[in-house]
């Protein structure tokens, strides 16, 4: 049976979680810890459905109907990060949050996801790659629609949509895996490659 993985939510400055029944809240926090100690002890590649359903306490089909597959279950583990990060780009502090030109927030905006994509980067690579369209789902949506209402205002009538997602690649946490562990590059270089591309759209915006 085809399972459908329920994506991170996309959230607004302030929004909380929905309140859950006691029962369904226990069980999630019985799974989330199982799966913690399961990725801190193997690893993510010994993160299974079945392994971590048993490890709760709880029937694989609850853990299925729950999180989708084992990319909702990665997304579930980085949730609280996630929803962090967003509420920094949203209505944090300039440049990386309002207050500061498009150029600058841009800017700001794909260094701060490069290192949070780096802080949790084989959680992010799972959930990323665990079906093909996998990484265009959960928190991608908001990335985009952050990056295409900045990238309008910094270009007016250009493909700002486009755009985004060429901005987002780089981003990739198989990219940056690829780099960091095949190339033997460094964070460093994942950032000057940014401000190299970044120069390309305005040059005056470098810190």
């Amino acid at each position: 049976m085809t399972q459908t993985r329920r994506p991170l939510p996309q959230v607004e400055a302030g929004d909380r979680r929905p309140e859950e029944r006691a029962d369904a809240a226990r069980n999630r926090a019985k799974i989330l810890a199982a799966a913690e100690e399961i990725v801190a002890t193997r690893g993510v590649e010994g993160l299974s459905m079945a392994e971590v359903a048993a490890a709760a306490g709880v029937g694989v089909g609850t853990l299925y109907r729950r999180f989708g597959d084992r990319s909702g279950l990665a997304y579930a583990l980085i949730d609280r990060r996630e929803r962090e990060f967003q509420e920094s780009f949203m209505g944090g502090p300039p440049p990386l949050g309002p207050g500061a030109p498009a150029a600058a927030r841009v800017r700001a905006f794909l260094h701060a996801l490069a290192v949070r994509v780096a802080d949790q980067l084989d959680l992010l690579l799972m959930a990323e790659t665990a079906t093909p369209y996998a990484r265009f789902g959960a928190a991608y949506g908001a990335y985009h629609r952050h990056l295409t209402i900045l990238l309008a205002e910094l270009r007016p009538g250009r493909e700002s949509a486009y755009l985004a997602d060429a901005l987002l690649a780089p981003v990739a946490a198989g990219l940056i895996a690829y780099n960091l562990r095949e190339r033997g590059a460094g964070m460093d270089a994942v950032h000057a490659g940014l401000d190299a591309l970044l120069d390309g759209l305005d040059p005056e915006a470098r810190p």
